[in-house]
């Protein structure tokens, strides 16, 4: 499906990937439909800055009631589903919300989308799902390991929806994004961390385990995997990642952040930012193999370029203020 003249609904359209999303698929010419989680302030979350957003309709609400859920997808021709809690932390916490929102509220869309109009449903999974990888890189047929609260109520999400394909025919395809960064990010992630740490000027960078390794990718480039799932015919059924191949520690990491904003700063490892020792996630690096032959799909962002980019956006003063870097945010 190319996105120019459709009807796409995004789910998570304010968060960090959706709003990127958004913005891609106007330029690209499709009617865009952009969920939001409801509020009392009316706040668009990252929509309030995009400078498209009057080519959008913006629609409060909340993918946990399956009755608005069905009022929400009527007439769309596709479905982005982006929509999830995510920080893994905070899953610790309170297991159940990410329950009702990431299982039950991906179920709620999928009925939805099977007694609409839909023709095509994406569904964003997340590269935790394979907990410590027992071979690299990281292929689609590697197995499931539920490490956190979080990565066990994705796979169930990622089942609800292969399970609608085998008894609905559903036209859904999974897309599996290893760890993206760039401009939104929240600052539960690690990049933002250390950005805004060293950006208000702290010499000691509060971090967790840096031995960990993982895949990043830079947003706009997961947000033009996801183009690029979209536009395959057949895909109903598939699962696609959407990586760069490569790997590199937390320890590393920090080193060419600190290198890039000229900063002596060093590590302090923060004992309430290390995972419980069976929790932690050790080692992520993605096989795109399956994308790249299907579409002709690379990145294209280098982590120098893209942590750069990053940087500019993330030391402007307004936003380094709004990220709290003074505070760990579960």
């Amino acid at each position: 499906m190319h996105p120019k003249g459709k009807r796409i609904l995004i789910t998570g359209a304010d968060g960090f990937i959706g709003s990127h999303l958004t913005e891609l698929l106007v330029r690209e010419g499709a009617r865009v439909t952009a969920l939001v989680q409801y509020n009392s302030f009316n706040h668009w979350g990252w929509l309030e800055d995009i400078p498209c957003r009057k080519e959008v309709e913006v629609v409060s609400g909340d993918i946990r009631d399956p009755h608005f859920c069905t009022r929400l997808v009527k007439d769309q021709e596709a479905v982005l589903h982006l929509a999830a809690l995510i920080p893994i932390p905070y899953s610790y916490l309170a297991p159940d919300s990410y329950l009702d929102t990431n299982v039950k509220g991906t179920l709620n869309l999928c009925q939805a989308a099977l007694a609409g109009s839909v023709q095509k449903f994406l569904h964003t999974s997340t590269s935790e799902v394979y907990g410590t990888a027992q071979h690299v890189p990281i292929d689609e047929k590697h197995p499931l390991s539920a490490q956190s609260p979080y990565s066990a109520t994705k796979i169930a999400a990622d089942a609800i929806v292969t399970s609608f394909v085998h008894s609905f025919q559903f036209p859904a395809t999974i897309v599996r994004p290893f760890n993206s960064y760039g401009p939104r990010q929240s600052a539960r992630a690690v990049i933002p961390t250390i950005i805004t740490q060293i950006a208000s000027g702290a010499v000691n960078v509060h971090l967790g385990n840096t031995t960990t390794t993982r895949d990043f990718t830079f947003v706009q480039d997961t947000c033009l995997g996801f183009l690029a799932v979209l536009g395959l015919e057949p895909s109903v059924g598939e699962v696609y990642h959407v990586g760069s191949n490569t790997e590199v520690s937390v320890g590393d990491l920090f080193g060419l952040v600190a290198g890039l904003m000229n900063s002596p700063a060093r590590i302090v490892e923060d004992p309430q930012r290390v995972r419980p020792g069976a929790s932690e996630v050790l080692r992520l690096r993605c096989d795109d193999t399956k994308l790249r032959n299907a579409t002709g799909f690379v990145p294209c962002v280098s982590l120098k370029e893209g942590l750069a980019r990053t940087i500019a956006w993330f030391s402007e003063p307004n936003r380094l203020r709004s990220y709290k870097p003074d505070i760990y945010n579960v």
